[in-house]
């Protein structure tokens, strides 16, 4: 474990854990954080100077829980880049489907298997919509670890056929991803299989967080107005979140924080459903469907830090329809030569009402999530 990790906490009660362990989920049943001697961090390094290593998000190995760098798993990691859009000044998209396996799901499963690899644990497992499972086959083929993935039958195919071709065991489930969880909690329980689900080990959060470090560097240490975030499990968005705080500690960045707007689909929407309730925690959310499958996470374990976010922020919660994810995924490519995926299709059209209700002005500072490359799902006609 990384000399400046002191632990880990419960994320809803703040019961401490400690480092260098296996853990899953608190005893409470909720997400672990890892914690960092800040002021360690602060007086050995130079913000600029890490910024300015070379190789994607493992540079920021200070803030990583990760204790052997020379072993980690890497395939190519880059600083994904800001896209400048002329709809509007002020609207830039990051294109997180630039990373190994053409999506952000990268980040958070190098360094749930770098940390598993560590720990000493060889079977890894998790329930997947199609982007994180591909990632965690072509990681932990990396690492030489064995990977196991359930995912709905409905997933894209071609994220299906990725995850299988890239050495993991694929199943299918008649059910949405959290019946996947279920089904799989049982196998992996008989057969030995660590779960590295969103959020239920502590360490894809880390992977994560690194969006808002490389975000804040990359706009000279001066964050945007809004952030708009395609939401399913929302472990990028957590992330964020928790990077925003730790570099106010280490004094790189000052605020104000950017608001953050937790997108998700009219057919898939418990977050904003207890948003506009003023509820803590979100209910599951019976008969999901949606184009944008990514997002498609009836019952979300973080839900309240999702929340948190959101609310701190001055942010909001926001579901949009179909019609308008179809409608922004053809502009933006048709218009701007930029191919979204779904879910990043999704936060353009949450942004344009945001405009339009008021919540945002039209020249406000907006960094829109792409959370993949268009190319690995079926395109509208």
């Amino acid at each position: 474990m990384n000399d400046y990790v002191t632990g880990l906490h419960c994320s809803l009660e703040g019961e401490p854990y400690e480092a260098g362990k296996i853990h899953r989920l608190s005893e409470a049943g909720r997400p672990l954080l890892v914690d960092y001697d800040l002021e360690a961090i602060a007086r050995a390094v130079d913000r600029d100077a890490v910024a300015a290593r070379p190789g994607g998000f493992w540079k920021w190995r200070e803030l990583l829980p990760v204790t052997d760098f020379e072993r980690v798993p890497r395939l190519g990691e880059i600083d994904t880049p800001l896209i400048d859009l002329a709809e509007a000044p002020g609207l830039t998209i990051k294109d997180e489907g630039r990373l190994p396996t053409g999506s952000f799901k990268a980040r958070g499963l190098a360094l749930a298997v770098a940390m598993a690899r560590e720990l000493g644990l060889e079977k890894l497992c998790m329930p997947s919509n199609g982007n994180a499972g591909a990632a965690l086959a072509a990681y932990a083929t990396r690492a030489g670890l064995q990977s196991l993935v359930y995912c709905p039958a409905d997933t894209p195919r071609i994220n299906i056929e990725e995850t299988r071709f890239a050495g993991a065991e694929v199943v299918e489930v008649d059910g949405y991803i959290d019946d996947c969880g279920q089904q799989l909690a049982e196998r992996a329980e008989r057969e030995g299989w660590f779960d590295v689900s969103t959020l239920k080990e502590p360490y894809r959060l880390e992977g994560k967080k690194t969006m808002g470090l490389e975000l804040a560097a990359q706009m000279n240490w001066q964050l945007p107005d809004a952030i708009f975030y395609p939401t399913g499990g929302g472990t990028g968005l957590i992330g964020m979140w928790k990077a925003f705080a730790e570099m106010m500690t280490l004094g790189w960045i000052e605020g104000p924080l950017p608001k953050m707007f937790a997108v998700q689909a009219e057919g898939c929407a418990p977050i904003v459903r207890a948003f506009e309730a003023g509820e803590r925690f979100a209910e599951r959310w019976e008969n999901a469907h949606t184009v944008a499958a990514g997002i498609r996470v009836p019952k979300a374990v973080g839900d309240f830090l999702i929340l948190d976010a959101v609310r701190e922020s001055g942010g909001s919660a926001m579901a949009v329809g179909e019609d308008e994810i179809v409608q922004s995924w053809r502009e933006l490519c048709r218009g701007e030569g930029v191919l979204m995926c779904p879910e990043g299709a999704a936060t353009h059209a949450a942004w344009r009402r945001a405009v339009a209700d008021g919540q945002l002005a039209a020249d406000a500072r907006v960094v829109l999530f792409n959370c993949a490359t268009g190319l690995k799902y079926p395109l509208p006609a």
